[in-house]
């Protein structure tokens, strides 16, 4: 007996399967069309007495919504108008891929001559075949077949491998792909092989607190641990979804290609180990390992059947909670081993951290049925309407007389009702095609429930939690928790301080101390996977950060360390341990050096001579911190803003030319074609799939091998990063860059060339041999950058680069950096700017300020200077500052001065460039003054190889 569960693995894998991959190489090039050959026999193997009428009937309904989901919609003639010769577009004649993030067209060579109709369905037939998997007895496995071509199907080896996963789902409206499609027609399906259901529904889940979680943090292994634990609790959540209907379930965040989500399709759903051998997460064996990237947002949106919804949220609730729970029961065990403590379920910590960690993480949840979409049934098939559906939205909009969102935006209006034209007609649309309209009523609603918190006060009686605060630290019997500071000898926590980052002295609650030790429980979790038992999370710390450029440069000068260093060898950013590991073992001794200059204080005199003397330089004390966001992240998701194409950007240009040979003199065509599109499903999954492939490989890359750097986490849009000094600037322009898929030059940054980073520009990059489809130039991010003596408190330092962040997202237009350089001696310096000209001026300036042949004082006089000049006049002003900067200049220099000064006086006179209320002067002084700490021969020297390569 087939049971229900079988039935919506069999509606996913025939949904996956109703549409061939190759679809648009042999559309109108073969006799049986696109669904011969792939189609035919693979539902034919699969199904031998020929497909189940509920599976076809399911996957029919789920093509047609997923359509109407996907793409936009255009008039037909009334005298054909079903399939006229005009709208027909021979992808293999006219190859054209649109960019769904820009509107852009990227006109291939014509694919014809080379892939032949036949080969392209053996290719795909061949493909897909290889990936199903059966069971012992030789049945067909639904469940790991489903999965596999989910995960492997877009992914073809060979000559094709890039434009395969890229081809699109429709030619005439190429921007979105066929794997887009089937992801989403294999969900639908699911939703609708049992009526009982009642269709599909949008579900949004999200966990927290986030902020507070991660900014609770006395390290920076503290701040790596809390990010990337609630990207594990996200993926937890979404597990349970993708268990119970198949990852494709999950719209948003992508999880194709995510290194946890193949980690579990490898480890629990058993697909065969060869497919993910030459994965990086099976491959590098340090902890620039993708699977130690925080890549999975802390919320996510699921299309679901509309009855599963309560339970699902219950299994979701009591997953996430449950995993937060024997994480940090591990973690205690951890420490009882460590300590040599016996351990007993009696113990007080048991207790302690069930009931501190009570209604953790917290989970939001929100659900709107597609029943709200459903209108009228029409020769077989549910047409779309929009009343319930406005009914339920206008409490979450402002009133008025027109209908709220989407629903009275000029697409829908044009849409809707079957809107006929001069010269034409629409199609009356389906359900599918309101998406957008219930995305936005699910968004109003999770923000709505996330305003409702419920609060379960608890009783904690003892000492507390020297990171938090909050709550009593974790000890083995109650007795302990009420031990003074100056009596806690013998405490779990004295017996192992030093080990796992704990410091003298730290008790820390259920919390605290699960982020602590969590670097240690998921290492341990991955190691058999990734084929080295001594992987494990390296910590950078700060004074390493910033001693890495003086000591990168000492390596590439083979110059070795002074007599005498005696130290641990400590963890080091990626690319300065690449070049370490390539030579002799007395370089190495590099590595402890860090430790050694700790272990001496400030007593030895005469050793720190002698390292200044070895270096060159006297060794940097300050390191950089970055913390990138993306701008109007809430509207790109939205969409329909001033961002999105408009929706005759997302026609081929082809029939962009005969829609306006036929409809252009018709004012309302031409209004529907000026609009701006919605949210669909392909709009969020090419979103989605362009932050995976920023944080997860970009990223890592920019931060570890193109710079002295350590990433902290990278979770979509949001990044934090650690960094020298001298690479932070650089190291940020190439990360925006990177966002946007634009060159590092239009923002400012030098071009960073790496052997697996090759190139990017217009939305797309090359790495690793493969196209990557990025956010585009519309897409801006900005950027709070700060510079802080290595012996500043975290905490301090973490409120600076936070508010640098702020400072940036308020200038006009976003898309800016703020940095604040926070001095031990007191006093801080702050620059706001955009990307571009006045980051390229920065670096002009700073370069200027290095010059032998420029005062070292020249900064300092200058700025004292510009007190007693007048500012109204900019005129005045730039002949003046001409003047006083040429004095502190000679030879060469000073015939750089009269441009540097223009660029200076037309920066610092531009009122979009500066924070609201900062005058012009005070800012220049600042921006001069930065420049030129920056300038310092400590933290401005260039490696003699930088930004040429990356580490191996």
């Amino acid at each position: 007996m087939t049971t229900l569960t079988d039935l919506r693995l069999q509606a996913r894998l025939a949904a996956r399967l109703h549409d061939p991959p190759e679809k648009s190489l042999v559309l109108m090039r073969t006799r049986d069309g696109h669904e011969g050959g792939t189609v035919r026999e693979l539902l034919g193997e699969l199904f031998p007495q020929g497909v189940p009428r509920e599976i076809e009937r399911a996957c029919e309904q789920a093509d047609h919504w997923a359509s109407a989901a996907d793409r936009m919609a255009f008039p037909n003639a009334e005298a054909d108008r079903r399939y006229p010769s005009w709208q027909q577009v021979r992808f293999a004649d006219e190859p054209v891929l649109i960019h769904p993030l820009t509107g852009q067209a990227h006109r291939l060579n014509p694919l014809s001559d080379d892939v032949q109709a036949a080969q392209a369905q053996a290719l795909g037939t061949d493909h897909l075949r290889s990936h199903l998997q059966h069971r012992d007895d030789g049945g067909l496995d639904w469940q790991r077949s489903a999965l596999a071509l989910w995960r492997f199907g877009p992914q073809l080896k060979g000559e094709l491998a890039t434009l395969w996963s890229l081809l699109p789902a429709d030619s005439r409206v190429p921007d979105h792909t066929i794997h887009d499609h089937l992801d989403l027609a294999a969900a639908l399906a699911s939703c609708f092989v049992d009526p009982a259901d009642d269709g599909p529904a949008l579900m949004a889940v999200s966990l927290g607190p986030v902020q507070d979680f991660i900014a609770a943090a006395r390290s920076v292994s503290d701040l790596w641990a809390g990010s990337h634990l609630l990207s594990h609790l996200a993926w937890v959540a979404m597990r349970v979804v993708c268990e119970a209907l198949g990852p494709e379930a999950v719209l948003f965040p992508r999880l194709r290609g995510v290194p946890v989500v193949d980690l579990w399709l490898l480890r629990e759903q058993r697909l065969p180990a060869q497919w993910f051998e030459h994965l990086p997460w099976r491959t590098i064996q340090t902890d620039a390992n993708p699977l130690f990237v925080a890549a999975l947002p802390n919320r996510f949106t699921a299309l679901v059947p509309a009855k599963q919804v309560p339970d699902l949220a219950d299994r979701i609730t009591t997953a996430v909670r449950q995993e937060a729970l024997t994480l940090a029961q591990r973690a205690f065990q951890r420490l009882l081993q460590a300590a040599g403590e016996t351990d007993a379920p009696h113990l007080y910590g048991y207790e302690q951290i069930k009931r501190q960690l009570q209604g953790f993480p917290e989970v939001h949840w929100a659900a709107v049925p597609w029943t709200l979409a459903q209108g009228e049934v029409q020769n077989g098939r549910v047409l779309a309407s929009d009343q319930r559906l406005a009914e339920a939205m206008q409490p979450f909009f402002d009133g008025g007389a027109n209908k709220p969102g989407f629903l009275g935006s000029p697409t829908w209006q044009h849409l809707s009702g079957g809107y006929a034209l001069e010269s034409g007609w629409f199609f009356r649309p389906n359900p599918g095609a309101l998406y957008p309209a219930l995305h936005e009523l699910l968004d109003r609603v999770l923000a709505a429930a996330k305003t409702v918190r419920p609060f379960a006060a608890t009783r904690e009686s003892g000492w507390r939690c020297s990171l938090t605060g909050e709550a009593e630290w974790i000890a083995t019997d109650a007795q302990h928790c009420a031990l003074p500071p100056g009596q806690r000898t013998h405490t779990v926590w004295s017996k192992v301080k030093n080990r796992f980052g704990i410091r003298d002295g730290e008790h820390l609650s259920a919390l605290p101390m699960l982020k602590r030790l969590w670097p240690t429980l998921f290492a341990e979790d991955v190691r058999s996977h990734v084929r080295d038992e001594n992987l494990q999370r390296y910590v950078v710390s700060t004074h390493t950060m910033a001693l890495a450029a003086a000591i990168e440069r000492a390596v590439e000068l083979g110059k070795t360390p002074p007599a005498g260093v005696q130290g641990t060898p400590v963890a080091l950013p990626a690319r300065l341990a690449a070049r370490l590991r390539a030579t002799n073992d007395t370089m190495m001794a590099w590595a402890q050096v860090p430790d050694w200059l700790d272990s001496l204080g400030d007593d030895d005199a005469a050793a720190r001579q002698a390292l200044h003397a070895c270096l060159g330089t006297k060794p940097d004390t300050y390191y950089g911190l970055l913390l990138m966001d993306g701008d109007n992240m809430g509207a790109w998701l939205s969409a329909g803003s001033e961002f999105t194409p408009k929706v005759g950007e997302s026609f081929h240009p082809k029939l962009r030319e005969r829609l306006q040979q036929r409809f252009g003199v018709d004012e309302r065509f031409q209004a529907y074609a000026a609009s701006r599109r919605a949210a669909n499903p392909a709009w969020h999954m090419a979103i989605s799939q362009a932050l995976n492939h920023f944080a997860i490989e970009l990223a890592p890359t920019v931060v570890e091998r193109l710079h002295l750097g350590k990433l902290i986490y990278a979770g979509g849009d949001d990044v934090m990063a650690m960094l020298s000094c001298g690479d932070l600037l650089n190291a940020a322009a190439q990360l925006r860059a990177a966002y946007s898929g634009i060159d590092p030059e239009d923002v400012g940054g030098t071009v960073g060339v790496g052997r697996r980073w090759q190139r990017s520009g217009n939305g797309w990059a090359q790495f690793d041999g493969r196209v990557l489809r990025l956010m585009g130039e519309r897409a801006t991010a900005s950027a709070g950058l700060v510079i802080a003596h290595h012996q500043a408190p975290l905490g301090a330092v973490l409120r600076a680069l936070r508010q640098a962040e702020r400072q940036a997202k308020k200038l006009p237009g976003k898309n800016a950096w703020s940095l604040a350089i926070l001095k031990r001696g007191g006093g801080a310096l702050y620059v706001t700017a955009h990307w571009g000209e006045p980051l390229r001026l920065f670096e002009d300036l700073r370069a200027f300020f290095q010059r032998d042949d420029v005062s070292r004082r020249a900064a300092y006089h200058i700025t004292e200077w510009l007190h007693d000049v007048p500012a109204t006049d900019s005129a005045l002003v730039q002949h003046l500052l001409t003047h006083q900067i040429k004095r502190q200049a000679k030879d060469a220099a000073q015939a750089l001065v009269p441009d540097l000064v223009r660029r200076l006086v037309e920066l610092a006179y531009d009122d979009a460039q500066r924070p609201q209320g900062e005058a012009a002067l005070p800012w220049l002084a600042h921006f001069m003054m930065a420049a030129e700490f920056l300038a310092r021969e400590v933290r401005g020297a260039k490696s003699a190889a930088q930004p040429q390569g990356e580490a191996a």
